[in-house]
């Protein structure tokens, strides 16, 4: 099949006189002309990628190359550095297969050069056979990936069966998820654009570790990444892969308004692909944690969590600070004062180390002791008392996690 595209998108260029290049219905490269003469950089990034930027996706959007059923003119854009173009969409029955794509910098291209029609016919139809081949593929993994996450083990352990038959996965080997959370600008669902980019990092990733390694599913707010190809020697570990989903991440997101910042969670690894279920809700809280606690830094895993892996267990039930520590609780209401609360968690952290304490907060040791004796009178507590420590130490990570308590890092 991409032999007959091949011959197709080169018969394509010799009609027009200059390169082609065909997109599939996602804006991704599906093959190209030699390419010769004015080229700018869209165009050279997409060749090497395989697809354009979701900023440069999202700008042909606007332009209305997806509704329309001609040929469509668009101007060039200095901030994108892209020079006009012509997009031809590519229909079968109405049911949008693609876009051929020219180069246009100075607007001769005719309007004869366009309508070949005989080529586009079977330009048509190639890629109508190639996207159901590839659709039902890619249904078919999917439906696959989705049933591993679900609730039923006779159903995961089908699912790998098939996975295994069919040749999409290497093996039942140890199995780890990584989980992609965007976190949107406005606290809104990620719109199209940026499920795109997310999807584009998560191929991006696959490929670069091997996609019989891997599997890979994007849902409503957040990515999956389910790693099942084991730690044999020359693979890359959980948490390589990890930082690597998070560069491509922060790749292809740059630029899109709709995101503020990404955040990748690693779950704990399980012995076959059946049971990577739970890897993924750790890696799923892993992430949540990390989109309301910034500070943790871009990638966390479920290892390195500590405390915070009994709070986010308790995301939806009625658990608050006033049920861990009424003392607290009040302070942070009544008297909210940052360097009081701050002295204490360092001092908590520590395990009560008075000396490490004033150390890193470079305090005299008098002064560390006036504060600790002001927090114990306003929150009617006794830091001798081991138990008082406990509760005080998890109300204040409870604070962090629900927003009740925001330090200054």
């Amino acid at each position: 099949m991409q032999g007959e595209l091949q011959r197709l998108v080169d018969a394509l260029a010799a009609y027009a006189g200059r390169p082609a290049l065909i997109e599939d219905r996602r804006q991704r490269v599906v093959v190209y002309s030699e390419h010769t003469g004015l080229m700018d950089d869209v165009r050279k990034a997409s060749i090497l990628r395989r697809q354009n930027t979701p900023e440069v996706m999202a700008w042909f959007r606007d332009v209305g190359v997806m509704d329309a059923r001609t040929a469509v003119r668009t101007q060039a854009s200095r901030e994108l550095d892209l020079l006009p173009r012509v997009c031809v969409p590519i229909r079968h029955q109405d049911l949008l297969l693609g876009f051929v794509w020219f180069i246009d910098a100075d607007g001769t291209m005719a309007d004869a050069d366009i309508t070949a029609t005989g080529l586009m016919s079977e330009l048509s139809l190639a890629l109508y056979r190639e996207n159901l081949l590839g659709e039902l593929a890619s249904q078919r993994e999917s439906e696959a990936a989705r049933t591993l996450l679900s609730d039923s083990e006779a159903s995961r352990d089908q699912s790998v069966r098939i996975l295994r038959e069919t040749g999409l996965i290497a093996g039942d080997g140890p199995a780890t998820a990584l989980v992609a959370q965007l976190v949107p600008l406005h606290g809104e669902l990620p719109d199209e654009v940026a499920r795109l980019a997310l999807e584009q990092a998560l191929v991006t990733t696959r490929r670069w570790i091997g996609t019989r390694e891997a599997l890979h599913l994007v849902r409503d707010d957040h990515g999956v990444l389910l790693l099942c190809g084991g730690r044999g020697a020359g693979r890359p570990s959980p948490e390589v892969v990890a930082k690597l989903l998070d560069d491509n991440l922060r790749q292809a997101t740059r630029g899109l308004d709709s995101v503020e910042r990404v955040v990748v969670g690693v779950g704990q690894p399980r012995s076959r692909l059946t049971e990577a279920i739970g890897s993924y809700g750790e890696a799923l809280r892993s992430a949540r944690v990390g989109v309301r606690l910034p500070a943790l830094g871009p990638v966390v895993s479920w290892a390195g969590l500590g405390i915070y892996r009994v709070l986010s267990r308790m995301e939806g039930r009625h658990l608050d600070i006033a049920d861990v520590h009424p003392g607290l609780e009040r302070l942070l209401r009544e008297q909210p004062n940052p360097v009081l609360l701050q002295t204490l968690e360092r001092y908590l952290d520590l395990a009560g180390n008075a000396h490490a304490t004033a150390e890193q907060l470079r305090l005299h040791r008098t002064t560390l002791y006036y504060r600790l004796q002001r927090i114990e009178e306003l929150a009617d507590t006794d830091l001798k008392n081991g138990n008082e420590r406990l509760c005080l130490h998890l109300a204040l990570k409870l604070g962090r996690l629900t927003g009740a308590y925001r330090p200054q890092e």
